[in-house]
């Protein structure tokens, strides 16, 4: 028996007493109290970690809107080690280093729920402990931390502390949610700065360094350094293959930072090695009158060749004429005539009249005109052209008639009341001084402006407009149209349009005020100044409705006669029809709605797009006229939508899109 309690007593003390020995044992090898601080720095450093990493999403999406505390937190041997021979001001730092090499095991939401949080009852620990100490106990802290062996040691050597204050741990969570907001208040300013940033800012700031560059070179003191000289020609070299034609950053290559900060380094050396602010002054100014030199050079070359390019037509367009003049003069004189020549002087059709010596012109008006309206069998289009041109513009409508419509195609050497007794314009462009004004050489810089020079406005076609009531006796109203419009709506209704006893209705021009009527004509002429107003509103010539039977009633022709020849020198108005039309029809032009009417595209990149497609009539007045290499682009589709360039005569000239 009683051996029998001794091995109970034996059992006893091994599973009992032992244990306890070993516990007392570990608890000695434990870290001192002192070292509590390190634990409060590296748990606050772990949430001063996570919150200034949430921004840049490093964190799990929890994390990026409120910072979680870690239900566990588990430091390794050799990390207390190191911690332990780092001075106490970079202890924070290189914890925050390391966050990453911490083992962090988190929860879900419930499980938080239900467990306390964990800094707030290491905190609390700490609290408890300087309680203990005061009164002479201590606090045991495995109950504070749920976890496993090491985590209760922690807490246990934090509970020990005595001198760690909870107001500092307030201090520290106060500044890292002030970093937070500057440092997101930063990220803000820095996108807005972005995006506010010019997309061509690196593309300009290599154009000022290449003049920079230049202006060096230039300078004496550098010229006499023949190392940096080399330097600086390399760098413009490099710097201008990378520009090239970007006109955008995004044009630029990648290495396009790489040589602009080389460029920077070399400039740095230029300004190093000169210091004669005034040398660099005056030659950056000789350099911008030289420039502004050489751009008026070139704008009044550029205005030249474009006015020689309006003045002249494609080689294809002169071959059509003569094509189709050969096979008119071959075909059977039974077959060149035209058919419903009963509508001619019939005033209830609708009457366009057309005066030009462009043939394919003249057909995309006429195509666009037909196409668009409901009925084409009562409308009626009168082309009146010059000699040249008539046998070849009768053939094209012969061979290509416009559906149902009556066409009719008039020589203006038949119209015999036609001549220099009766207009005053054919005697005056039939003058010599109009001869040397057009043909003399030496007089061509007296007039800045070329667009007066062109030779159209040497053709009677050009005047013709003034003489309608003549053209057409027999007709009460008549819509003029220009050659260089294209219609894209059906025009009848112009037709019952009430002009209110006006003679002209017309679009006005006077959006811009360069559409006025001091742009026209000249108000330093007194007879100009005392009849009209500087700043009335101008109106395009090109889609016009002219009442007739008005007309004749007010003697309009006569009014133009009377301008004409005050005119016979020139100091009223330059050549061209719109000025006289001004003067003729003032105070006698109805404005017609916007819509009908779209003028701009022979000039202006810049035209509504939206305004076109809604417009009845599209006008390339200007010297880009469609059928012309200088055209613009965009705009040449509404025109080359009516032209057949399959069509056999267009193919054998030659003529394409």
């Amino acid at each position: 028996m009683v051996a029998v309690r001794n091995i109970v007593l034996l059992l006893l003390c091994i599973t009992v007493v032992a244990p306890i020995v070993l516990y007392t044992d570990r608890l000695g090898t434990f870290e001192s109290p002192s070292n509590k601080q390190e634990f409060i720095e590296d748990v606050t450093a772990f949430a001063f970690s996570a919150a200034d990493f949430s921004h840049l999403n490093l964190l799990p999406q929890e994390t990026s809107t409120a910072v979680k505390e870690p239900v566990r937190v588990v430091y390794t041997e050799e990390d207390s080690t190191n911690k332990r021979n780092l001075p106490q001001g970079l202890q924070l730092v290189k914890s925050r280093e390391h966050v990453f090499a911490r083992m962090l095991s988190t929860t879900t939401e419930e499980d938080l729920a239900k467990k306390e949080n964990p800094i707030k009852l290491v905190t609390d620990g700490i609290k408890q402990g300087n309680q203990g100490d005061a009164s002479g106990e201590n606090v045991n802290g495995e109950d504070a931390i749920d976890v496993d062996d090491n985590d209760g040691k922690l807490a246990k050597s934090i509970s020990a502390s005595t001198q760690e204050p909870e107001i500092k741990e307030q201090q520290l969570a106060t500044e890292t949610s002030s970093k937070i907001n500057q440092k997101g208040s930063e990220l803000s300013e820095t996108n807005k700065q972005n995006d506010r940033t010019p997309s061509d800012a690196r593309v300009k700031q290599i154009k000022d360094q290449l003049i920079q560059a230049k202006v060096y070179l230039s300078l004496p003191v550098v010229k006499s350094n023949p190392h940096l000289t080399r330097e600086l020609r390399l760098r413009v070299k490099e710097v201008s293959r990378t520009l090239g034609e970007a006109i955008k950053d995004s044009d630029l290559p990648r290495n396009a930072n790489e040589r602009m900060r080389a460029m920077e380094q070399t400039l740095m050396k230029g300004k190093q090695a000169q210091d004669d602010c005034a040398a660099v002054v005056k030659k950056l100014r000789a350099m911008l009158h030289s420039s502004e030199e050489q751009l008026h050079v070139l704008k009044k070359q550029t205005l030249f060749l474009t006015q020689l390019t309006a003045k002249t037509l494609p080689k294809g367009l002169h071959c059509l004429p003569l094509r189709l003049t050969t096979e008119y003069h071959n075909m059977n004189s039974s077959h060149q005539q035209f058919p419903h020549q009963e509508n001619l002087e019939d005033p209830h059709l609708y009457h366009y009249a057309i005066f030009s010596d462009n043939i394919l012109a003249t057909a995309v008006v006429v195509n666009s005109t037909v196409s668009n309206t409901k009925d084409a069998s009562k409308h009626v289009f009168h082309i009146v052209t010059d000699r040249l041109n008539y046998a070849a513009m009768r053939m094209w409508f012969l061979v290509n008639p416009p559906g149902k419509a009556t066409i009719q195609v008039q020589n203006i050497e038949d119209f015999t009341w036609l001549n220099a007794s009766y207009s005053p314009v054919l005697k005056q462009l039939g003058s010599q001084s109009m001869i040397d004004y057009y043909f003399k050489a030496h007089r061509v810089t007296s007039d800045s402006n070329l667009k007066f020079r062109n030779p159209k406005y040497l053709s009677i076609l050009n005047h013709l407009r003034f003489y309608l009531p003549e053209i057409f006796p027999k007709l009460n109203k008549v819509l003029f149209l220009d050659d260089d419009i294209v219609v894209q709506k059906d025009l009848t209704d112009l037709w019952s349009i009430d002009l209110k006893g006006n003679v002209n209705g017309a679009v006005e021009t006077c959006g811009e005020s360069f559409h006025r009527f001091d742009r026209y004509l000249n108000f330093s002429n007194p007879l100009i100044a005392k009849n009209f107003d500087p700043h009335a509103c101008g109106w395009a010539y090109g889609m016009n409705v002219f009442d007739l039977a008005e007309w004749k009633r007010q003697n309009i022709t006569e009014v133009y006669h009377n301008w004409q020849n005050l005119n016979h020198d020139r100091q009223l108005w330059k050549l061209g029809t719109l000025p006289p039309g001004l003067i003729t029809f003032w105070k006698r032009t109805f404005p017609l709605n916007r819509s009908w009417h779209i003028l701009g595209l022979g000039y202006n990149p810049n035209v509504n797009q939206r305004d076109i497609e809604q417009s009845a009539v599209v006008h390339y007045n200007g010297n880009m006229k469609p059928w012309l290499e200088i055209s613009i682009p965009k705009f040449r589709r509404y025109w080359t939508n009516y032209v057949d360039y399959d069509h056999v005569y267009l193919r054998e000239c030659n003529i394409n899109p």
